[in-house]
């Protein structure tokens, strides 16, 4: 939101107050609080008639910063409020002549005492900064009042996240409000809106207000990274970290971590598409074609009319076209099959369960006590309440009889259009809920889900979130269009999305809105199968591969297949983004931050880490993608190429760019028909472009948790493999030329594509050459 008119002026109606020094401070064991007056102290006099804002710095755990701000601070607590994960941290508080400093580890804030400016440090140096005229409380002339912030932007710095964006990547010089609004994916609107930013400098900013929250990055002021919200108060996290994936390990430490889905999830979804007709025989059919052109499937969605039209929901089958579902449920489930079902949080009026929820409660309400309804979506439709614990109770009952009837998961769409007039059972503020309610829903799914199935079965497909929704995956991308503009926009969403602290994400292959060309499909497919899950899923028309044409169909067999082979790589990094916050689909400045140009790229992208993946998104099959330095090796063709610089080729239907870093141990499954198997068992470590002096190192878990992790050193003429945790069956395979030369003694010349394979009894391995 803007307040100002260019530099110079104020906006009509809009009265800023800002602190101009330091006048009073206090010192407890937790905290540090600064007072500000809105004009200079010079005599007694002044103390009267005038405003004042207090500022309140803690730290949660090491390396991360609380700004609390308050102009009034006697109004009670609104809910809801994110769930944070904080410790009873005593920070170091010092002061001086000069100033007062609070240190968080290597973070720290430091705060002048002969005028108003807070500056952040990390090791001493300055990351980011509030100056003179930053910090605002603003009236305006229709009563509602404001709290803003401006955080300096350096030269050269980039600024990224704020939830699933389709706008540029880089968000300096956007206008981007936190309001979650369903506008599909070729707009400034958002499904998932979060009040965090990522600065490629090495730290982030959390804005801990689950309501509205506005800013402008380099859009008010060019230098500045504003954000404000409506009210008497501010609450604001600085986090830091050495590179950008450990602030995203911060961050996700105090919001929560994404829960490790299920392995069979990785697999292939296919869904009976929107408004299309099916049945059983419908459905049937799909999963027999797929089967018959040998193309491996793991989930079987049911989309929104498995229940019947007008009704959505009543959580019943459409009786005209399932007769028997529990019976269809056991005979997919046969064919190996996990079963999805579509489901969101509205009731419509004609449904048998609106009158239930009427009588009882369970629906918001309008401020004249009345039950919320409208007619978008569904004619006459209800809201769940899920601040309502009978509420939260009497929907899952719902879901629990379709579990027991056989289904494993929930698509969890829409939560996104929620009023802001609306009345709550437990008092919460609408303004508040609106994008809050997003985390309540899928909460409500995912934790039932975890009670009927385990913590490691439980998965969702979600549309809407906030801050702490990445502890309910998986997340996919919304309603895109079938265009290749719309399948770049998907990606930059993605991205924008894992800088945020979400480990898993996907997207409709082929699109959702129309039909794509045979040729986007089956580039798509390459795309949708090299991200963390796959799902082909459209709107008015299926999206088998032989209705596009038999080559899609060749096409998915193939990526399908590869990315079963990729599981123990895949699940060792969706390991990863569980344990430690890093997401498995990674920005390419998420692993080379101190290369300049990847903190631009927005149409490639690292999976975990040692996979970079360029899509192609041109018919003629041209990308242009770029490599960062050293030697990388094409994990199809095997052929390599030196990095630090852009290359421009052409592709066919059956690859892409999709390249292995030096240094690498790259786990390969076997050939499987399931992306769910022991993947210690039988796996292939490809070595590639081990360098003199250099180690490779790589950890991979089976579905129960247990590890085997091998290490291999290179030191001029030996090559060490050591390997611990569990032992089972494994080889490696060396590859790349910088490994072949001629082993000592009588052992034969080792050559690039060397198996080496170890007796059982034997972990550790050592070749000469």
């Amino acid at each position: 939101m803007k307040f100002s008119d260019g530099y110079w002026l104020t906006r009509d109606g809009y009265d800023i107050n800002t602190p101009k020094e330091a006048y009073d401070h206090r010192i407890d064991e937790h905290s540090l609080t600064v007072y500000g007056p809105v004009k200079g102290i010079q005599k007694r006099g002044d103390t009267l008639d005038t405003r004042m804002l207090t500022v309140r710095f803690s730290s949660p755990f090491e390396g991360v910063i609380r700004v609390q701000v308050f102009h009034f601070n006697g109004s009670m607590h609104k809910k809801p409020g994110f769930a944070l994960y904080t410790t009873n941290m005593k920070p170091e508080i010092s002061e001086d002549d000069d100033a007062l400093t609070l240190r968080s580890g290597s973070l720290s804030v430091k705060v002048s005492k002969t005028d108003w400016r807070y500056q952040f440090l990390r090791s001493e140096q300055r990351l980011t900064g509030s100056e003179p005229n930053s910090l605002a409380y603003i009236a305006g002339d229709d009563g509602r009042t404001f709290m803003r912030e401006q955080l300096d932007i350096g030269v050269g710095e980039m600024i990224y996240g704020l939830g699933e964006r389709f706008t540029a990547f880089v968000k300096n010089g956007q206008s981007v409000d936190i309001w979650n609004k369903d506008g599909g994916t070729s707009t400034e609107q958002a499904y998932k809106n979060v009040p965090f930013y990522l600065s490629n400098k090495g730290y982030g900013v959390f804005v801990n207000h689950p309501e509205l929250v506005s800013y402008e990055i380099g859009s008010e002021v060019v230098s500045k990274a504003q954000f404000s919200v409506e009210g008497e108060s501010l609450d604001y996290f600085i986090i830091s970290g050495s590179e950008p994936k450990d602030v995203l390990k911060r961050y996700t430490l105090l919001t929560g971590k994404p829960a490790l889905p299920p392995a069979w999830s990785f697999g292939l979804w296919l869904s009976t598409s929107f408004t299309t007709d099916y049945s059983e025989e419908t459905v049937t059919r799909f999963i027999d074609g797929m089967k018959e052109r040998d193309i491996p499937l793991s989930v079987f969605h049911f989309d929104c009319f498995w229940m019947k039209e007008f009704e959505w929901c009543n959580f019943e089958w459409d009786e005209r076209f399932f007769q028997n579902p529990q019976a269809m449920l056991s005979r997919l489930k046969e064919k190996g099959l996990k079963i999805c079902l579509w489901i969101n949080p509205y009731i419509a009026q004609k449904s048998k369960l609106f009158q239930e929820g009427k009588e009882n409660g369970y629906f918001l309400k309008n401020r004249q006590g009345d039950v919320w309804q409208w007619d978008r979506w569904q004619a006459g439709m209800a809201i769940v309440d899920f601040t309502n614990q009978k509420a939260r109770e009497w929907y899952c009952s719902k879901l629990e009889n379709l579990l027991d009837m056989g289904v494993d998961c929930f698509k969890t769409d829409f939560g996104e259009r929620i009023p802001a007039d609306a009345v709550y059972f437990d008092g919460s503020d609408p303004e508040k809920m609106h994008n809050y309610y997003s985390f309540l829903y899928n909460k409500t799914v995912f934790d039932l889900l975890k009670k009927k199935r385990g913590d490691q079965e439980a998965v969702v497909f979600a549309r809407s979130a906030t801050a702490g929704s990445q502890q309910f995956p998986v997340h996919w991308g919304g309603d895109c269009f079938a265009s290749y503009d719309s399948m770049a926009e998907s990606l930059r969403g993605g991205l924008s999305l894992s800088l945020s602290g979400f480990g898993f994400w996907s997207h409709d292959i082929g699109g959702f809105e129309s039909t794509a060309s045979a040729d986007l499909y089956k580039r798509w497919t390459a795309f949708g199968l090299l991200s963390t899950h796959s799902r082909l899923h459209g709107s008015e028309s299926y999206r088998v591969p032989w209705l596009f044409d038999e080559e899609a169909a060749d096409v998915m067999r193939y990526f399908v297949k590869l990315k079963h082979r990729l599981m123990p790589y895949l699940y060792a990094a969706a390991y990863c983004a569980h344990t430690e916050g890093i997401p498995m689909m990674r920005a390419m400045l998420l692993e080379f931050p101190e290369d300049r140009t990847c903190h631009w790229l927005d149409s490639q992208y690292m999976l975990g880490k040692n996979l970079l993946i360029a899509p192609v998104f041109q018919e003629n099959g041209a990308v242009s993608y770029y490599l960062p330095k050293g030697t990388w090796t094409h994990l199809l063709t095997g052929k390599e190429t030196e990095g630090g610089k852009w290359q421009e080729e052409k592709y066919g239907y059956m690859g892409l760019p999709l390249f292995i870093r030096e240094n690498t141990l790259l786990p390969i499954g076997h050939e499987s028909n399931r992306p769910d198997y022991d993947y210690l068992d039988g796996v292939t470590f490809r070595l590639y472009h081990l360098k003199d002096g250099c180690t490779a190192e790589q950890t991979i878990y089976n579905e129960k948790h247990e590890a085997m992790t091998i290490k291999a050193s290179r030191n001029q003429h030996t090559l060490t493999v050591k390997t611990t945790g569990v032992q089972k069956k494994w080889r490696l395979l060396i590859c790349g030329s910088s490994v072949s030369s001629v082993m000592n003694g009588s052992m034969e010349a080792l050559q690039e594509g060397t198996a080496i394979q170890p007796k059982e009894a034997h972990r550790d391995v050592v070749i000469f050459f």
